[in-house]
This record gives C-alpha cells, structure tokens and sequence, in this order.
C-alpha cells in the first residue's frame, strides 16, 4: 500500500496558543470602532473610565450629570469617559512564487506569523481580517472577531491560494481601495517584486494606518552555499541565466541583498512605518515572543 500522506503540522500550537493569550498589538493611531472591545482610546466618549468633567450645554444627555458636584457647587457639570473601541487588524499575506522558497517555506513562516498575530488580536477582541497579496490570484477572508473564531482563521490560511505571479503593488492597491477601518497593517513579504514595492506602500500610507512590514527571508538567501556552474531560474517570471559562483561574486551578491535591505528599512522608517526581518532559521515562538516585542508590534 502506498504511504498516507503527511498531516502537515498546526500552524499554531496549543501551548503555544496559551503563551500568547497576554500579549496586545499595538496601534499609535487607534479609531473609535462600532462596537466596544478591550482598548480604550484617548477620545472622551461613553465608556466605562472617568476621564473629566465639563460643563454643562444644553442638548447634552442628562444621564451624564454629576449631581454630587451639583450639591456641592451647585452648578452642572457632565462625567466624561474615555472611550471603549476596537482595533482593526489587517494581515496582508505574500503569496507570490518567490515565497513558495525554503524548507520550511517562506509562505509557511508568514502563515504561522499571520496565525499568531491574529489570534492576539481575537483574544483582545479586535477585528482581524486576511488578505492575500503578489500571488496570482488576491482572496480576502472575512472579518474575525472573538476567541471563538481562531479555527475559521486557521482554516482560511491552510486554505487560501499560492504561488504564481502577481504585481505586488497593485495589489497592495486593491487592498487599501477596499479596506476598512483605522488600525494595524502587517505585510509579510519577501518583497522580492521586480515590479518593487514603493508605489504598494504609499496607498497603504494614503489610509492613515499602523504599517509593519515583516522581510521574511530563506537562510539560503541570506548565505547561499552554491558554487561552481549553475543554471538559475526566476521563480516569480521563469527567467533563465547561467551563472558561475565565485567568491567574488557571492560578496557582491551579499552586498546587494544588504543594500536592498537597507533601502527597503530606510523606506519605512522615514515614512511613519516599521520594519522588521527575520529569517526562517529565527525559531518562530522566539521571534513572536521576543523579536516582535522588542520591535514594539506586540506588548
């Protein structure tokens, strides 16, 4: 009889599961949302944390009326709350060919990542939702809120289409023409596009959100331990060229990948953005539980 296929791993362990239920994303840019969640903004409103007081206007709800400073000054003042509101979390997902790379892949880490954050976010109550972005198809799932719906997230990441070849940017178009909601947008990309990802990024800035963008990177990439006569093939757009490693020219292929990333980190940060890299060796519960709190995306 032939071997049963493999039952490929969880995405997300349950002990690890419990190891992130403490933690928060963090938005500097926080809106009021339609329902109340665990976060609490800096506009004053209805919620349940006394902020101030102010006087009273006529046309104002008189529930909100302290009547024991009436007594005492015998003037009319209005309680005032800090608002209880609820984050948006987007996770855009590259699915390009180029993330199809690596042992374990780059699309797998990103999928993992993606299964971590949002679970953070359905623990504190936010709206999580997932975008596929650079494959050849773009798939968005809908919004997830609440503990209960980590296994229909999980399965919309083990399901959802990849690999081909798609245009990064224009996709990263789609996403802010469609999207709603103030919040957090975490892209998890190789960003490995010819197409770049300059023009994707500024309508991600037009809407005003959180923007991290998380380089994902094989360790072959980074240290590739290829020598002599080789054939390499694009695997975004089936590109041929026949190359021969040389030390020298391994060094300016390091170089390159270095000033890439630079130029990709220099990018983000003088435009209000976060960058963050990591390579697939990076143990992934290190890099969530560690990393990406040092990094200031997960308290």
């Amino acid at each position: 009889m032939p071997d049963a296929p493999a039952v490929p791993e969880p995405l997300l362990a349950p002990e690890f599961l419990r190891r992130l239920e403490t933690l928060e994303l963090v938005s500097k840019k926080i809106r009021a949302g339609r329902m109340k969640g665990d976060r609490l903004s800096k506009r004053k409103g209805r919620g349940s944390e006394f902020a101030d007081f102010r006087p009273y206007s006529i046309g104002d709800d008189l529930r909100f009326l302290d009547w024991n400073l009436y007594g005492r000054l015998e003037k009319l003042f209005l309680r005032l709350f800090l608002e209880e509101e609820d984050l948006h979390v987007h996770l855009l997902v590259d699915t390009s060919e180029s993330m199809t790379f690596g042992r374990p892949s780059k699309l797998r880490y990103a999928k993992q990542l993606a299964a971590a954050l949002g679970f953070v976010g359905l623990v504190n109550l936010d709206r999580v939702a997932i975008t596929t972005v650079g494959g050849a198809m773009q798939v968005g799932s809908p919004q997830f809120r609440g503990r209960p719906s980590l296994w229909r997230m999980v399965r919309f990441l083990d399901t959802f289409p990849d690999g081909g070849s798609g245009d990064f940017s224009q996709s990263l178009r789609k996403f802010s023409l469609r999207a709603t909601g103030r919040g957090v947008v975490v892209v998890l990309s190789d960003f490995l596009d010819k197409g770049g990802y300059e023009e994707g990024f500024r309508y991600l800035l037009a809407r005003n959100l959180d923007i991290y963008a998380v380089q994902i990177l094989d360790a072959e990439e980074i240290e590739p331990p290829f020598t002599g006569d080789l054939k390499l093939t694009d695997a975004e757009d089936g590109d041929e060229a026949e190359v021969t490693i040389s030390a020298p020219l391994l060094k300016r292929y390091k170089e390159t990948l270095d000033a890439f990333r630079g130029g990709l980190a220099t990018f983000c940060n003088r435009r209000g953005m976060s960058y963050l890299f990591t390579s697939t060796q990076v143990p992934f519960e290190k890099l969530v539980l560690n990393y990406l709190r040092s990094r200031g995306l997960l308290r």
